[in-house]
This record gives C-alpha cells, sequence and structure tokens, in this order.
C-alpha cells in the first residue's frame, strides 16, 4: 500500500462521523469545524450518514446526533473490560478524596477514548463524560503521558501517522515531544499536564493532569484529573493532585498484575 492517506472522502468521512459521535448533538457548522472538513463536503457526508442510519436530526431544531446502530461499528472490538474493572473501585475513591472527576482512557489511532470516569459522582464539573468520549491524543494530558512513556520505535510509528494531519498545533506539539525534550521531561516527573482544554464539552474551562497505568511494562491507560482552570493555578494543582494520582494507578496496576488479566493493546 503506498504511504499516505488512500481515500480522503473515506477519512473525512470517518472524521465527520467522530465528530457527532464526540459531540453528542452537534450543528452543521459545528461538524465541519470539529472535523475539520469543508462545509459543503460535511454536508454531504451527513446526508450520507443519515440514509444510512449512523446519525439522525433533531426533529426541534438543525441539530445531528448519533443514532443506536452506531454502536454496530464496535461489534468486533475487544474491549478493555479488565482494565476498566480493575480501576473502578479507585477512581470513585480518587474523587471522593479529592473532589474532581477522574477519567480512565486509552489510545485508539490519533485518539484518547474515555473508558470509565466519575464525572457522574461529582458536582465539580460542568459535563458528564460517558465511555466512548474521544479527545485528539496530542491535544490531553492523557494522549501526551501515553506517548510519553511509549517505547521509541512504537512512539515514533505513531507521530509519523500524526504528522500526515498537517495541523499546525499537531506540528508545534509533535516538535517539542520529538526535538524539544517533552517527552523525556513527561517521563522523568511521571505526569502531563494540559491547561485550558480544547476538545472538551466547554472548551478552555478546564485543565488537566494525567499520569500512565502500566501493565506487563507496557502502558496500558491513563487516569486524568479534570479541574477548573479558574480555580486552582496548574502548579497548586500539580502539587496537591499528582501524588493521589500516581497512588491510584499503581493500586490499578496491582489490580492487574493479582487478577493476571491481559490488557487490549
Amino acid at each position: 500500500m503506498e504511504k499516505g492517506v488512500p481515500i480522503r472522502s473515506l477519512s473525512r468521512g470517518i472524521a465527520v462521523l467522530q465528530a457527532v459521535n464526540r459531540g453528542g448533538s452537534l450543528s452543521m457548522m459545528q461538524i465541519a469545524r470539529t472535523s475539520e472538513v469543508p462545509y459543503p463536503t460535511a454536508c454531504r457526508i451527513v446526508q450520507t450518514l443519515l440514509f444510512e442510519g449512523l446519525i439522525e436530526r433533531e426533529p426541534a431544531r438543525k441539530r445531528y446526533r448519533p443514532t443506536a446502530l452506531i454502536q454496530t461499528l464496535a461489534y468486533g472490538f475487544q474491549g478493555h473490560a479488565p482494565l476498566v474493572q480493575a480501576a473502578r473501585a479507585h477512581i470513585v475513591e480518587l474523587t471522593r478524596h479529592v473532589g474532581w472527576p477522574i477519567s480512565l482512557s486509552t489510545h485508539i489511532g490519533h485518539s484518547m477514548v474515555i473508558r470509565d470516569s466519575t464525572h457522574a459522582l461529582t458536582s465539580l464539573t460542568f459535563n458528564h463524560y460517558y465511555p466512548g468520549y474521544t479527545l485528539p491524543v496530542l491535544e490531553c494530558a492523557a494522549g501526551l503521558v501515553y506517548l510519553a512513556h511509549l517505547p521509541p520505535e512504537e512512539q515514533s510509528n505513531i507521530l509519523q501517522s500524526l504528522k500526515l494531519m498537517r495541523n499546525a498545533t499537531s506540528t508545534h506539539i509533535i516538535t517539542l515531544l520529538e526535538k524539544e525534550g517533552l517527552a523525556a521531561e513527561i517521563r522523568a516527573q511521571g505526569y502531563a499536564t494540559r491547561g485550558n482544554n480544547t476538545f472538551t464539552a466547554n472548551p478552555g474551562k478546564t485543565s488537566s493532569i494525567a499520569v500512565p497505568i502500566f501493565e506487563g511494562g507496557h502502558v496500558a491507560g491513563c487516569l486524568t484529573l479534570a479541574f477548573f482552570s479558574s480555580a486552582i493555578k496548574m502548579a497548586d494543582a500539580v502539587r496537591q493532585f499528582v501524588d493521589p494520582l500516581k497512588a491510584s494507578a499503581a493500586a490499578i496496576e496491582a489490580e492487574l498484575s493479582r487478577g493476571n488479566v491481559a490488557v487490549a493493546a
């Protein structure tokens, strides 16, 4: 197969479907902007997805949302049940301890996918984020900490793939990871941060800290603590929450080890 993106229309269709699935209910303009697909093309793709039954238009307004049929796209996927099972009690306890919501995420393609979260267990959140919500791997703390802890060859392969996106922000972050020592810095400190998160339901209003979870010597997932950007300075958040996050990650790793379960890559 030739290098690059062989079928551009398919790539754009996937981007639109992911945008609707992530956003839950979006206008056509929001779909085009979020998926970074030209508006006329996004309109044609949305019409196709409507015809196929993967999305639907809300009766009362011009917004589009995924249907239950979208779940058929995951029928053959091996889930992360062992990781979720091992983590659940620990992320619940951590939220009770610190007050802020915790998310458990894993890597797929160019995204970090939430597998479980405690947003519903605390009032210190703007929105609830349920399993399946995706975040661009370069635009979230979980993605940065995940990439930083990969073996060099695997990290390089993913970054080379991400370079094809030709996005200015992505290019800058890739440069920091590859040439400016960001990956080494994250590995040394054992966590990554992201201020004023962009790809959330309330862009810019939350910041986050993430730590890796290891299974069998390989990074299997990440824990992320999100907090209101206006409430706590990042330095204070790091001082307060990094140690509890690392302790929870270590407890989850111990659960995985005792259970002798394999986590899907």
